[in-house]
């Protein structure tokens, strides 16, 4: 295997080893931190550049295989078609060989490429899940907050309409107070007046005091 192939077969590894990573049930905290590292952290931002410039190979890679593939399987049917046999052991070997080395280069970089694909799509994935899990979070405490708060408002609006009752009962008592202070002097000046008027046609003193 020529060295392209070797680090594109690595990179197939190291992205199947991320991908299982990622898809682990973790717990919520390790998880949280592990996509904000790999989504904030500079040098993985670079390291990101890099791999989607060796992305680029690998698809050029993917296309020269694919090529190779084609051609081999064309010179088989060709072959075939011709009822040309290979007599020549080596001769046979190498063509199977060679056949056999296109194939593996195809999904080689064919797998990589795809993976490449699913690991992205799967990681921007869980962010967002991270993200609508967080903002859920705090959702709900903003909603048990609002709910404290109106159960507090509600008992403060209770407290204050019983003020209210306190107050109206108290200002009916006072009303009451002043009725009844104004019927008894009422009653007050016309027993006086009577008292004055019936001592005057009698000819006696009123004497309050004793009245």
């Amino acid at each position: 295997m020529t060295v392209y192939y070797t680090i594109t077969f690595l990179l197939l590894a190291a992205e199947m080893g991320t991908f299982c990573v990622l898809v682990a049930p973790l717990p919520y905290a390790v998880r949280k931190r592990l996509l904000r590292f790999l989504s904030e952290n500079p040098l993985i931002a670079k390291l990101a550049y890099a791999l989607k410039i060796t992305f680029i190979f690998v698809g050029v890679l993917f296309v020269d295989a694919l090529q190779r593939m084609w051609r081999v399987t064309a010179e088989a049917d060709l072959a075939r078609n011709q009822g040309g046999t290979l007599h020549d052991a080596r001769a046979e070997t190498g063509f199977a060989a060679r056949k056999f080395y296109a194939q593996r280069n195809t999904y080689l970089t064919g797998f990589c490429l795809f993976l490449s694909l699913v690991l992205t799509r799967t990681f921007y994935i869980l962010l967002d899940l991270v993200h609508t899990q967080e903002e859920y979070a705090k959702l709900k405490q903003d909603t048990a907050k609002s709910s404290r708060d109106t159960i507090a408002a509600g008992d403060q609006s209770k407290q204050v309409a019983e003020l209210k009752q306190r107050l109206a009962a108290a200002e009916k008592k006072a009303r009451d107070y002043d009725i009844l202070k104004k019927q008894a002097e009422q009653n007050q000046v016309e027993y006086d007046r009577l008292a004055t008027e019936f001592n005057s046609k009698t000819g006696a003193v009123s004497d309050k005091r004793k009245d």
